[in-house]
């Protein structure tokens, strides 16, 4: 097991932090953001631009996870 860390690889490492890792990341953003938008008294328009503008760059991260597995298909 020379080069492992408790059997997995580095590479298997580096794919298990960029996608669970980064996706737990994700969703505490989310929560910033919706804490964000209560202590704000936004509204439901406000609470809705505040989502649609904080949160759009997921959505390029989503896409690459997604644009990646219909490549290896």
């Amino acid at each position: 097991m020379h080069g492992t860390l408790f059997g997995y690889s580095e590479a298997q490492i580096a794919e298990f932090g960029s996608t669970v890792g980064i996706a737990v990341l994700m969703l505490f953003m989310l929560f910033i953001i919706g804490n964000l938008a209560y202590r704000s008294n936004a509204g439901k328009v406000g609470t809705f631009a505040l989502y649609f503008v904080l949160a759009f760059g997921m959505v390029g991260f989503i896409a690459k996870i997604v644009i990646q597995s219909v490549w290896n298909l």
